[in-house]
């Protein structure tokens, strides 16, 4: 019995990956995260936003794309860190660094100029737009 991982050949539903399978991958070499600059600018609670504003460190989900009937394909993990200062609030828009899990197919989104919407849940609480893409260095 063979328990080994099948290739995938569906170059219109995997992307990049359509010729590998997850084995023929160096684990180790790939960077853990991915890192965006970005502007980031949080809905007004009264269109639906946050009540109260960010701190660093906060994980919403990141939507890059929407289903016909308006709701999101994917949902992907990256958090959003910010020095300027202490909270981003409602309304505003600041230079914000996410840092994505490289391990999760968010390649065919990362372009800069690329606009993407924050959520909590359901609920749309920003948007943000690529300004820079860096990978870390792997040691």
């Amino acid at each position: 019995m063979n328990l080994g991982y099948g290739k995938v050949f569906d170059k219109q539903a995997f992307g990049k990956y359509t010729d590998y399978s997850i084995t023929d991958f160096d684990l180790d070499e790939t960077p853990e995260l991915i890192h965006v600059k970005a502007n980031l600018k949080l809905t007004p609670s009264e269109k639906g936003g946050r009540k109260t504003g960010i701190k660093k460190g906060y994980r919403p989900n990141h939507v890059f794309e929407y289903q016909p009937n308006g709701q999101f394909k994917y949902a992907y993990m990256g958090d959003i860190q910010f020095d300027q200062t202490e909270w981003i609030m409602p309304r505003e828009t600041k230079e914000v660094l996410v840092r994505f899990l490289s391990r999760q197919p968010i390649d065919p989104y990362m372009n800069i100029g690329r606009k993407w919407w924050i959520h909590e849940g359901l609920n749309k609480v920003g948007k943000a737009e690529i300004i820079k893409i860096e990978l870390p260095k792997t040691e």
